[in-house]
């Protein structure tokens, strides 16, 4: 049965910080307007950049799954804005903890096509090496990637860096325990961390207001955490939200968390069909918010963009797509046997013991036709 948005009740609105209209006006901000006085026309035209790349990455990696090249891929669109501000007030330094959703943000830290896809296509394990881009692996556990960050910050406390780390997380983690432990750990110790929330109104099937009876960021100050509500389809607010959480965090100031209100147009996965919990109406209501529009409508109407410059970075989009196509597609089949490969530094009994049962179930498929790789892949 379709279902309708629930809002937050039971206190007042938070104030939504915001910097660009969904109709492309530029407004006043006082906190976070300082902290985005250095950002000029190349800045705001690379942002822009950045989100129509994503967004052919998120459609193109769709298509892929529907046509059966890639086991599932949870979409983004809608989110880019939230994903490209935040991330790009990350500095090289800093440690990202993502959920399965931040592909866009795992492109734009370095992560490689192959290793995004691969993941996804089920060739690979882990698609990168965490400490090549500072930035841990797509954590599948709803709000586990909280520990980790708060654990990490911790760490960078105790040895004195300026740094910190960035948890990404949804709406729905926010009701999980992790994040509440997280949360009273990072506001104990002080940790350098920054929770990163992405309200897209949708938990799967679940609205967000009946997760939370009021608004998410307004949940933080009960842990001694500042919260911030921002427009997240707002590429230029969500930049100088995440700057602010991160200034206060690398200056020893603690923790932050942020809502960044935005809105999954899309499905929850490619396995999920929303058409069957929500309505066409709110829907409609959102795509008129698209975040890649608004920016696009201010960088025209400012004589920052032309029809040459939008050609030129849907060129770049394209090439991108067709880039990550090819790379998915020639993903080689991994042997079989490396499933138990980089589990553990040590032996550990339990492992060896199911990967010599797993080596017996595949020999016994010996001269079976069609056998040869897999009882060649035994073997190793």
């Amino acid at each position: 049965m379709t279902q309708t948005r629930h809002e937050p009740t039971g206190q007042a609105a938070m104030k939504m910080h915001q910097l660009i209209t969904a109709d492309g006006t530029r407004v006043g901000d006082e906190l976070l307007d300082p902290f985005v006085q250095d950002v000029d026309e190349n800045t705001l035209t690379s942002l822009y950049r950045d989100m129509v790349v994503i967004r052919r990455i998120d459609v193109e990696a769709t298509a892929l799954q529907r046509q059966g090249q890639v086991a599932l891929w949870p979409p983004m669109l809608g989110q880019e804005a939230s994903q490209v501000g935040s991330v790009r007030a990350v500095e090289k330094d800093d440690f990202i903890f993502p959920t399965y959703r931040e592909n866009g943000v795992a492109y734009i830290r370095g992560a490689k096509l192959p290793g995004i896809m691969g993941t996804w296509r089920g060739n690979m394990n882990t698609g990168w090496d965490p400490y090549e881009v500072n930035m841990a692996t797509p954590q599948i556990i709803i709000g586990a990637q909280t520990l980790h960050a708060t654990g990490y910050a911790m760490g960078i406390a105790m040895e004195g860096k300026e740094a910190m780390a960035i948890a990404y997380l949804g709406d729905g983690a926010t009701s999980q325990g992790d994040v509440h432990e997280s949360m009273v750990f990072a506001a104990s110790f002080q940790a350098p961390v920054v929770f990163f929330c992405q309200n897209n109104h949708w938990a799967i099937s679940e609205p967000v207001g009946l997760q939370s009876a009021v608004p998410i960021a307004g949940r933080a100050p009960g842990y001694g955490i500042p919260g911030l509500q921002v427009d997240g389809n707002d590429v230029l607010a969500v930049l100088a939200a995440t700057r602010w959480a991160a200034r206060r965090a690398r200056s020893g100031g603690g923790p932050s968390f942020i809502e960044a209100v935005t809105y999954r147009m899309g499905p929850h996965t490619t396995a999920d069909d929303p058409t069957r919990y929500r309505g066409v109406t709110e829907l409609e209501e959102w795509a008129a918010k698209d975040p890649l529009d608004r920016l696009r409508t201010y960088l025209l109407n400012a004589g920052m963009l032309d029809a040459a410059g939008e050609a030129a970075i849907a060129a770049d989009a394209d090439a991108v797509a067709a880039e990550l196509r090819d790379a998915c597609i020639n993903i080689p089949d991994p042997e079989p046997m490396s499933a138990f490969a980089d589990i553990y530094v040590d032996a550990h009994p339990v492992l060896d013991r199911e990967r010599e049962q797993y080596r017996r179930y595949l020999a016994s498929f010996a001269g079976q036709p069609g056998a040869g790789h897999q009882v060649q892949g035994s073997a190793s």
